[in-house]
C-alpha cells in the first residue's frame, strides 16, 4: 500500500494487487510450534496486472510450465526460485523443511473504487481541507489454505469497533465447539461474477501448487 502509494503516476509505478506465498516451518521455542514465512509478488502497473483474475490465471500458466519443465528434466522447482522464482520480495530463504500452506492475494481496489480513483484522490484535499494518507484506505486480502481454510479480509481504517473484517470458512478459534454454526462457510462462493473469479483462479493456483509441492513432486 505505501509503495503504491510512493509510486504512483511514476515510470515504475505499481498495480493494485499482489500475491504472497504462505510457508511454515518446525519453530519448538514459537507459542504454536511454527515459524511463519511470507514471500510476495508484486507487479508494476500494466492492463494485464490491473486485471485480478487475468492476473492470476497468468500464474496458474506460470506455474503449470514451470513444474511441467521441471518434471520433464527430473529437476525440483520451488516457486521461490532460483530458477523460475514467481516472488520478488518476503522471505525468499526458507529454512530446511518449510512447507507450503497457502497462498493469498492483496488488492488496493475496495467497495469506495479502484486503487487509481482512491490513491488519485489523495493528491487532493478533502472537504475538510486536510489531505488524507493511504492508511485512510481500504484494502482486501483472499486467502486459501492447503487445510481447507479460505479467508476474506477487510481492512477498513474507518470500521466501527469489534469489527475486525475477518471471515472465514472455518472457525479461527481453537476453542470453538465443533459443532458451531459459521455463516461465512460458503464465502468462496459470495459476491459478483469477478469476486467468484478471484476464487476461482485463486483456487487454481493453491491447487496447482499443492498439488506439486506436497503431493510428491508431479502434476497428477
Amino acid at each position: 500500500m505505501i509503495e503504491a502509494d510512493q509510486r504512483f503516476d511514476t515510470r515504475d509505478a505499481l498495480g493494485p494487487h499482489g500475491v504472497t506465498l504462505f510457508f511454515t516451518s518446525d519453530a519448538p521455542s514459537e507459542p504454536h510450534g511454527y515459524r511463519l514465512h511470507t514471500a510476495y509478488r508484486l507487479f508494476l502497473a500494466s492492463p494485464e496486472s490491473n486485471n485480478l483474475p487475468r492476473l492470476l490465471a497468468d500464474l496458474v500458466q506460470v506455474a503449470a510450465s514451470n513444474i511441467a519443465r521441471a518434471v520433464a528434466s527430473r529437476h525440483r522447482w520451488h516457486p521461490l526460485g532460483p530458477d523460475g522464482s514467481m516472488v520478488n520480495g518476503g522471505d525468499t530463504n526458507l529454512p530446511p523443511g518449510a512447507a507450503y500452506v497457502g497462498v493469498g492475494v492483496s488488492t488496493l481496489d475496495s467497495e469506495v473504487g479502484s486503487w487509481y480513483q482512491v490513491a488519485r484522490s489523495l493528491r487532493e484535499p478533502a472537504a475538510t481541507g486536510r489531505y488524507r494518507s493511504a492508511w485512510d484506505l481500504r484494502g482486501q486480502c483472499y486467502v486459501l489454505l492447503t487445510d481447507g481454510t479460505a479467508l476474506h479480509i477487510d481492512r477498513n481504517p474507518h470500521a466501527r469497533l469489534g469489527d475486525e473484517g475477518i471471515r472465514s470458512t472455518k472457525t479461527l478459534d481453537a476453542d470453538r465447539p465443533a459443532h458451531w454454526h459459521n455463516p461465512h462457510a460458503d464465502l468462496c462462493e459470495r459476491g459478483d461474477y469477478t469476486i467468484r473469479e478471484v476464487w476461482r483462479q485463486l483456487a487454481a493456483l493453491h491447487d496447482t501448487l499443492t498439488t506439486y509441492l506436497c503431493g510428491g513432486g508431479q502434476l497428477a
